[in-house]
């Protein structure tokens, strides 16, 4: 459902998750609180490898990525995300303003491009302007057991029919199925899974979730199995 920015006036997507890479510390802090305020997820990392890291674990909407980063420069994270079939729409940020520069960037796989140094708000402007347009590859459907997750979509179906979830749930299965075999820690599990500031690292809000989410799937082809002092592990059975 759309929200009003309440700055500008122009409305957003309560669930548009961001992914943010830029290694200069006080500019990186200054984009994930800005987008932060503005009702965007907003995930923030320093160099191009950790940038990598979060794309393989989560579907971004948008990605904001410098040029120059330790690790990874942003335009090999860019091929990346192509070559894996991502719609990630994607804003390069960068000092490098000549034409071959803007060039290679968007011939790269890049949606736009904004030369630092830049004001805030047309970078919103561009943010928005991304998620208005329609993007030509859709994320990879998640398949465990007879569960398909459809990320671009937000729709999830068991045994061909629609399974009706609560967003807390359907964010939790969503990171349990790509994380699948391995074990996803609580912590994770709260980042991911509640998007407010709500904080279920204190409480058993965690649990109580899981346990509803356990009773939806009783038939699907797959369980999700408590690792004692480690976290969750969904596996097919």
């Amino acid at each position: 459902m759309a929200r009003t920015d309440r700055r500008d006036g122009a409305p957003i997507i309560a669930t548009m998750r961001v992914l943010v890479a830029e290694d200069d510390p006080g500019l990186r802090d200054l984009l994930a609180s800005g987008l932060s305020e503005r009702g965007y997820q907003v995930d923030a990392v320093e160099r191009g490898d950790d940038a990598v890291d979060q794309l393989k674990q989560y579907e971004y909407d948008v990605a904001v990525l410098d040029w120059r980063m330790p690790g990874l420069p942003g335009i090999e994270v860019v091929g990346w995300i192509r070559r894996n079939g991502r719609s990630t729409a994607i804003l390069m940020l960068t000092a490098r303003d000549t034409t071959s520069d803007r060039v290679e960037g968007l011939d790269a796989g890049a949606d736009d491009y904004l030369v630092k140094p830049f004001n805030f708000e047309e970078l919103l402007a561009r943010i928005r302007a991304l998620q208005r347009r329609p993007r030509g590859v859709d994320a990879p459907v998640l398949t465990k057991g007879q569960v398909a997750l459809d990320p671009a979509r937000r729709e999830v179906t068991l045994a061909g029919r629609p399974l009706a979830l609560t967003a807390t749930e359907y964010n939790i299965l969503e990171l349990l199925m790509r994380r699948s075999p391995t074990v996803v820690d609580r912590r994770s599990i709260a980042e991911h899974g509640w998007r407010d500031e709500t904080d279920p690292l204190g409480s058993n809000a965690i649990d109580v979730q899981l346990s509803r989410l356990r009773a939806k799937l009783p038939t699907a082809g797959i369980r999700i199995v408590t690792v004692r002092g480690a976290g969750y592990r969904l596996e097919e059975s």
